[in-house]
């Protein structure tokens, strides 16, 4: 008889071994999920980034003078490749639109150089990039979010709090880098 209690706590120490286990799991699943969104967000920044240098060289060849957009693109290029965190990436990505948008209005005053068949394969593909910098962008910030809310669950909780689990940050941007810029080709 007095193995009964014994076995019992035998069996709830297993079941809580197990269960800690199981969440301990599901909680590196869901980091490495927001970390390998992450590096998919960071791809196709890259991406962009290495398109941005075409674009440009295209532009300055018809457009010498036009060195303050062209000095703003490279600036806000160097900053992205400077980045290391969420946020300095999202502020190195707002700037960098925006030069890149200062850089089509410049395209604006060249009829030439709107026509160039370089010229409209680079926007092109930058505009690709850009359905795709959102895309992956959205991937991250729903990983974070299933990862964030998961760690703050009961008793996910107290498993991340004892494993060192610590909340992510979402991709975010400045309200105004989230305005539409007005571009007319």
């Amino acid at each position: 008889m007095k193995k009964t209690p014994i076995i019992i706590v035998i069996v709830v120490a297993l079941i809580l071994v197990f269960g800690i286990v199981s969440i301990y799991n599901n909680l590196n699943t869901l980091e490495e999920n927001v970390d390998s969104s992450w590096s998919q967000v960071e791809n196709v920044l890259k991406r962009r980034a290495d398109l941005i240098p075409n674009l440009v060289n295209t532009v300055k060849g018809y457009a010498n003078y036009e060195k303050e957009v062209l000095t703003s693109i490279t600036e806000a290029r160097s900053k992205f490749e400077s980045a290391n965190t969420p946020g300095e990436y999202a502020e190195a990505d707002g700037q960098l639109s925006a030069a890149v948008t200062k850089l089509y209005a410049v395209a604006e005053n060249y009829p030439d150089l709107k026509a160039s068949k370089n010229f409209s394969d680079l926007q092109y593909e930058l505009s690709g990039t850009e359905n795709r910098i959102a895309t992956e962008r959205r991937r991250y910030n729903e990983a974070v979010q299933s990862y964030n809310s998961t760690i703050r669950k009961f008793p996910t909780n107290i498993v991340a709090k004892l494993f060192g689990f610590e909340k992510k940050a979402y991709f975010e941007i400045d309200a105004k880098d989230a305005e539409v810029p007005d571009v007319n080709f």
